[in-house]
């Protein structure tokens, strides 16, 4: 659906250890996301450093190998797998002679070819905007006429001023649109409080397998796909959560379920808030069902970058209750797990396969307080055991 051609830009990519942990998990998850991006790996430089070099990130010994990686493979694009700073970037592009992108970038165009609806592609403007915004002097060719010369000449640092000053007007335009849909999502949030029907919003690491399992709850064919950023608007539905509970006034009990944007470790700030709407969801839902990628290595870093961003957005005090999702790929058993208090801590199941999701549907009744019938409480608890 959202796919670019598979021969896209050929790109080298380049992963720096500073120290932390997990570096071919994070090397992988870079790959992947130049992958969503439609890029064609062509090299891959690593190397240790213990700070980056102010001028060129990298230090100019491991920024020749890069070049040599370029040259061999013939590549056009350089993506780093860290954030750099408009002058590093300015300053490799002038001694690799090729396009350079940091991580921000990378994933700020992966959102950008994902968003679909219209408040969708105002977030991401937005977004795009405020990291261009540092980066004019780099990013904008016409601003080359500083340097004079036929057809160059021109009002230099003038045009510059004109260029912020026309961003600026666009990014405060963007932010009113965006201003006047966050009133129109808390004016259906009010009415969904009026009918008394709790929310559950579904977070997690990207590619963890949130739509899939939002699509195993309610049924509602939201796309879904093995790549990073595959959701990037929420979407609400019903989800009937079986005859075995009821609502405090008799009723069987229903939920409303979002599934939302998923998250990375180091999310660009710019990003965060320009999807503060969409957000904002997550920070006023009842519940939280926290979807981790059980078959992942790099899965307790994960978990505990997607619990840095809820933190940001102010989620962190609702109730969550974790998902370990994809056990058919670990060969391991759905299951319920309690705490000393009997308290749900985590519920194992596969989104894919639909094992485990009547277990949840449990779960997400009992932390609600839907009150579960006896035999709905005695099913989840011989599971758990």
């Amino acid at each position: 659906m959202f796919e670019r051609p598979s021969a896209g830009d050929a790109a080298v990519l380049v992963h720096l250890d500073f120290g932390v942990e997990a570096q071919d998990e994070r090397l992988a998850e870079l790959e992947l996301l130049s992958a969503s991006a439609g890029a064609r790996v062509v090299g891959v430089v690593r190397g240790r450093r213990q700070r980056p070099d102010p001028a060129l990130f990298a230090g100019k010994g491991k920024v020749a190998e890069i070049a040599e990686s370029i040259s061999a493979g013939e590549a056009e694009l350089v993506i780093f797998d860290h954030v750099l700073s408009p002058a590093q970037q300015r300053n490799l592009e002038r001694e690799l002679n090729c396009r350079v992108v940091d991580r921000n970038t990378l994933i700020l165009d992966i959102f950008a070819l994902r968003a679909s609806s219209h408040e969708g592609k105002l977030q991401v403007e937005l977004a795009q905007l405020e990291h261009l915004s540092t980066r004019l002097v780099r990013g904008w060719t016409h601003l080359e006429r500083q340097k004079g010369g036929i057809g160059l000449r021109g009002p230099g640092e003038k045009q510059l001023e004109t260029d912020r000053r026309l961003l600026g007007v666009r990014v405060k335009l963007l932010k009113e649109r965006l201003a006047r849909l966050e009133r129109q999502r808390a004016v259906r949030r009010r009415a969904r409080g009026r009918n008394e029907m709790p929310s559950v919003s579904l977070v997690g690491y990207t590619n963890a397998g949130k739509s899939t399992l939002f699509n195993a709850l309610t049924r509602a064919g939201a796309y879904a796909a093995d790549q990073l950023f595959a959701t990037l608007d929420t979407t609400s539905r019903r989800s009937y959560l079986g005859n075995g509970t009821q609502g405090g006034d008799g009723r069987g009990g229903t939920v409303v379920v979002s599934d939302t944007v998923g998250f990375i470790r180091d999310l660009p700030h710019s990003l965060v808030d320009a999807f503060h709407a969409t957000l904002e969801e997550t920070a006023n839902a009842d519940l939280l069902l926290h979807v981790v990628d059980a078959a992942s290595a790099d899965r307790d870093q994960q978990t505990e970058a997607v619990n840095i961003v809820l933190a940001e957005i102010g989620a962190d005090a609702v109730p969550q209750i974790v998902v370990w999702n994809k056990m058919d790929a670990t060969n391991g058993s759905p299951g319920v797990d309690r705490d000393a208090y009997g308290k749900i801590t985590r519920v194992r199941l596969s989104a894919r396969t639909g094992s485990g999701v009547d277990l949840l549907r449990g779960a997400i009744a009992e932390t609600l307080l839907i009150r579960p019938m006896p035999e709905q409480i005695e099913g989840i608890v011989r599971t758990a055991a």
